[in-house]
């Protein structure tokens, strides 16, 4: 291998590199934002607002469970007095 040859070799692996290092660059812009909300950004907003509503069926789902309780339990404690009409 000549030197021509090997500094066009080392040419050519260089702009290779730097092509990679640019395409490497966007896909950080894309991910973390340039000057704007990025991917993760974005996916911590949905992930911050499935949590919120997370908790709020929560609530609602203990209210129900208790009703729904309190409902067969006065079924149950009511039943005998029932048996007799």
């Amino acid at each position: 291998m000549g030197i021509s040859e090997r500094d066009a070799s080392e040419g050519q692996f260089q702009r290779e590199v730097l092509d990679k290092l640019a395409r490497l660059e966007t896909k950080m812009d894309s991910l973390i934002g340039d000057a704007q909300p990025g991917r993760m950004k974005a996916a911590e907003d949905k992930i911050f607002e499935l949590e919120k509503n997370d908790v709020r069926r929560s609530v609602i789902d203990r209210m129900v469970n208790a009703t729904i309780s309190i409902v067969v339990s006065a079924l149950i404690a009511g039943h005998d007095r029932w048996k007799g009409f």
